[in-house]
């Protein structure tokens, strides 16, 4: 299992919301735009609209938990923003992970294969 690249600067984050592509689920909101780097960078959101610190938590746990299944088939170059929604902490990470998979495949992230790039 490989290590997952975090997005930790605000710039980053700002540079995905305004000119990156927005794919909307239920469950999940992901901000992708390329990075100069070739590899693949994570950022993962919850605001408090979502609730309180152990709901904020659980949202991330289950989002991280459903990328890492899907982490390999993600194409490299691409900054990734996902972003929780209202119900990501009351279902399962793998309810998310079909989302998310859905969303990266909308967006043109994912390739066909399962092998790791």
């Amino acid at each position: 299992m490989e290590k997952i690249n975090s997005l930790t600067r605000n710039s980053d984050f700002r540079r995905a919301y305004t000119k990156g592509k927005s794919v909307v689920t239920p469950l999940v909101v992901v901000y992708l735009t390329r990075n100069r780097v070739k590899a693949r960078r994570v950022g993962i959101t919850t605001s408090k609209k979502i609730g309180n610190a152990v709901q904020r938590n659980r949202a991330r746990r289950v989002i991280r938990e459903a990328y890492r299944a899907l982490a390999p088939r993600v194409k490299r170059g691409f900054d990734l923003v996902l972003v929780a929604r209202g119900r990501t902490p009351f279902v399962k990470s793998t309810d998310v992970e079909r989302a998310l998979e859905k969303a990266l495949a909308q967006a043109g992230a994912l390739t066909s294969g399962e092998g790791p790039l």
